[in-house]
């Protein structure tokens, strides 16, 4: 049988391998520790299929600045990677010019719209249909301020297929009666679903391929290898060399220093998530709450109510800081009163994001046997049954989807 390497074992990685082995690829999976924490295990659980637009939406460098000097702010840059920071930003500010955004829209939404389609029969393959929960998503706004300045990228939204409704004040309170009665406008997003535990699925994927025959290999991967024809793709690792049919890097955030490595620049960031979860309040919400003024979510996930949101870019290898999952508590005191706290148990996460929120899927220009599947940012639970999908269509060389604006050559060569 034809052999696939992978890189990475995160949601991504698990997920191509779990559609690959179904194509009858054998699967090679390496990763530095496949037993720990990672963005994959610790996200808020939603199936957020309504944020087909890139987060650079016109306007958002003036909030920015705002969050930046607030320090319950959703948002906050480590003064020591500002400066690494910088090309990234650079090519974000570009984003939400108004021929960039709609083509970026466009190819978010061309994911986003399938995703059930793609997701139902991965979840109903290892058995687990049932942790899945599609109540929709409620959106609160504190004021008419604050709902109209969101009203134009909603009408964006619609016109891109996502499905939702306006929500009185009165209708907040009977959908979730434990929310504090400070909103004045709402949108209940339809489409949106949530999951009992990010992490179960990362297990139940992991055990399937490897009850199917997968190889996982713990180490930290060197490079990537093209080398040798014969050997189309291969990376070294603890001193060897591994080689198959195909190669596929899905290590998220890590993904670009591996692209370097043969030559394919690429622009990614951890933007660091931190959340809190509070094991005693699983059932405190109905369905996953956003709260829109502040950029934060409330998810009840079966091991408790999650709290999570803010946004740190602070590069791989800072230590955490979790005065910002203490920043969101303090805010989720004041809009989910009552609250037990006993338990509580902090977490953050390196989301690997890109300046234009578009994740990289298809071939490097150096090889059609090297693929990548990285980039994904808040979305990696959402799209990661429709890349598995993507990806398996390539190495079985049918593709049935334009790659163009997810190649990693929108970003150039590297240096």
């Amino acid at each position: 049988m034809p052999q696939i390497t992978i890189v990475g074992a995160g949601l991504i990685g698990l997920s191509c391998a779990w559609r690959a082995q179904m194509s009858g690829w054998d699967v090679t999976i390496i990763d530095r520790q496949f037993d720990g924490d990672r963005a994959s295990h610790g996200n808020a659980g939603g199936i957020a299929v309504s944020e087909s637009t890139p987060m650079a939406i016109p306007g958002f460098s003036l909030k920015v600045a705002r969050w930046l000097l607030d320090p319950l702010g959703p948002l906050s840059i480590r003064p020591a990677h500002a400066f690494k920071l910088l090309p990234w930003f650079i090519a974000f500010n570009q984003v939400n010019k108004p021929e960039n955004f709609k083509r970026l829209s466009f190819a978010l939404a061309s994911l986003n719209n399938r995703v059930y389609d793609d997701f139902l029969p991965m979840l109903k393959d290892l058995g687990i249909s049932d942790h899945l929960h599609r109540r929709g998503a409620l959106t609160v706004y504190e004021s008419e301020r604050s709902f109209q300045s969101e009203a134009a990228e909603w009408a964006w939204k619609r016109e891109l297929g996502v499905k939702w409704r306006a929500v009185s004040r009165d209708e907040i309170r009977v959908l979730e009666p434990n929310l504090a009665p400070l909103f004045s406008h709402g949108l209940m997003i339809e489409d949106w679903g949530h999951i009992n535990d990010p992490k179960k699925i990362v297990e139940a994927l992991r055990s399937a391929i490897i009850s199917r025959g997968a190889i996982l290999i713990p180490g930290e991967v060197a490079r990537l290898d093209l080398s040798n024809r014969s050997q189309p793709a291969a990376i070294h690792v603890n001193g060897k060399r591994i080689a198959g049919d195909k190669l596929l890097v899905a290590n998220g955030a890590w993904a670009g220093r591996l692209a370097a490595t043969v030559g394919d620049r690429v622009l990614i960031e951890s933007e660091r998530g931190y959340n809190t979860t509070l094991p005693d309040e699983s059932r405190r919400l109905h369905r996953e709450v956003i709260f829109a003024d502040r950029k934060f979510v409330a998810t009840p996930l079966q091991v408790g109510l999650r709290i999570g949101g803010a946004a740190e870019f602070a590069g791989l290898d800072a230590p955490p800081n979790y005065r910002r999952s203490d920043a969101l508590m303090r805010l989720a005191r004041r809009y989910i009163p009552g609250m037990s706290e006993q338990g509580a148990q902090q977490w953050m996460g390196n989301r690997p994001t890109t300046p234009d929120s578009i994740p990289v899927l298809g071939p490097s220009p150096q090889s059609p046997n090297l693929l990548y599947a990285f980039g994904h940012g808040h979305l990696g639970l959402t799209q990661a049954a429709t890349t598995a999908a993507i990806i398996n269509d390539l190495i079985c060389e049918n593709p049935t989807m334009d790659l163009s604006e997810f190649s990693v050559a929108r970003f150039g060569k590297a240096a």
